[in-house]
């Protein structure tokens, strides 16, 4: 330390000769699996932000005294970033993109179940949160692994594709703190890639994701869909269902309005849906389960290969209001993973018949029996009329009583 670079030194040696060194490891890799290529992909991503070099000196000596040898002190590091992870989804700013909620995350693994030997992919990586929380279940479920198996873990289990720059490299580096030491995540645009294109080879036994909530696609990108819409998350469940093998099983976060919406693109898309996949299970999440974005969601549980016969609807109802200092957590969701496993009804719970869905709409508007009638909202037209008709009467009365008076 007494020849420590420091001041404008340090930053000159860090932007000019560090990061470009570390980004050359893309080009000197061997694979695009090697964890060289990976961070050679990292480092052609992000910039020094820190100008001042006696800061960065300061920042590196404190780092310098940090020890990330143990498996402890690894899984420590782990959490410390997903909590980073979860300030940044707080703060409003990309909350739906990148951050979806621990707890919901752990409770879609759960219903799916991924099994050792299994592919599990997620097209709209973000943080990677889905693919780590599925490593964590995976190795949890499977202590006596042999050490063929976790090297397939390592090497040939979770996949996932992201667009961004930011959140690729947030979540390469979330897998590989958590113990992927080269995770198959590529930086690009899933919905890029035309859907007849996708073969055999190309599909997975898993699909876990939280599309983008409002994002907006070009017409060129939906010309890669059947069901062409502007609507990024429509467009990802079309992907994932064409991605998923035959018996392959999916749990996909989607904006509550899906269910209901009524235009082309949308009552397609339910009809494919319901006829290509068993839509076994119904999730729906109340306001606040994420912070900042402003959307209620539903999570879709489907197995890929077989008509829907019957979907199970749980209403989630922690029984308090969800936001920042009071969110979701793994006790909310308890009680909807216990009933799952035999599509029980409960209070919050029931089943829908697929023969008895309108075939003219697929409609699959959450409707609880148990909660006394569905509140129908009238139409906007509907009101103007009566407000016209309502008009109309009052200057009839006024009318009238201008006459007595007169």
């Amino acid at each position: 330390h007494n020849t420590a670079r420091t001041g404008d030194d340090l930053t000159s040696f860090v932007n000019q000769e560090l990061f470009p060194y570390l980004h050359g490891f893309k080009q000197r890799a061997t694979d695009s699996r090697t964890i060289e290529y990976k961070i050679g992909e990292i480092f052609g991503e992000i910039k020094n932000k820190i100008t001042s070099g006696y800061n960065l000196r300061e920042i590196i000596d404190h780092i310098d005294e940090l020890r990330f040898a143990s498996q402890t002190e690894k899984h420590e590091l782990s959490h410390l970033y997903e909590a980073k992870i979860k300030n940044m989804g707080n703060a409003g700013r990309n909350g739906g993109e990148y951050y979806t909620p621990r707890p919901l995350i752990r409770a879609i693994v759960q219903v799916t179940q991924p099994r050792l030997g299994e592919t599990i992919y997620d097209g709209a990586v973000g943080s990677a949160g889905f693919l780590c929380e599925a490593f964590d279940y995976l190795k949890q479920a499977n202590p006596k692994r042999t050490t063929a198996q976790d090297r397939a873990l390592q090497e040939r289990t979770f996949y996932g594709k992201e667009k961004k720059s930011l959140a690729y490299v947030i979540g390469v580096m979330n897998l590989i703190l958590h113990g992927i030491e080269a995770p198959n995540i590529i930086h690009t645009n899933t919905l890029a890639e035309n859907l007849a294109d996708i073969q055999e080879k190309d599909r997975y036994d898993v699909v876990l994701a939280n599309p983008p909530f409002g994002g907006k696609e070009r017409p060129e990108v939906q010309q890669n869909f059947p069901i062409r819409t502007g609507e990024t998350a429509f467009l990802f469940l079309q992907h994932f269902i064409k991605i998923l093998k035959a018996g392959g099983r999916g749990g996909v976060v989607i904006k509550n309005t899906f269910l209901s919406n009524t235009d082309n693109a949308s009552v397609s898309l339910r009809k494919l849906l319901l006829e290509s996949c068993n839509l076994h299970t119904v999730l729906d999440c109340p306001g606040g389960t994420f912070q900042g974005a402003g959307v209620k969601t539903v999570v879709l549980f489907f197995e890929k290969g077989a008509p829907t016969r019957r979907v199970w609807f749980y209403q989630l109802d922690p029984g308090r209001n969800l936001g920042k200092t009071n969110p979701l957590n793994d006790a909310d969701l308890a009680e909807f993973i216990e009933l799952q496993e035999t599509f029980a009804d409960s209070p919050k719970s029931w089943s829908v018949d697929a023969k008895t869905i309108d075939p003219a709409t697929y409609d699959l508007s959450v409707k609880n029996p148990n909660g006394g009638e569905a509140v129908t909202h009238r139409s906007p037209q509907a009101i103007m009329e009566e407000i016209a008709a309502l008009d109309a009467e009052s200057a009839e009365v006024l009318l009238s009583i201008q006459t007595l008076l007169a």
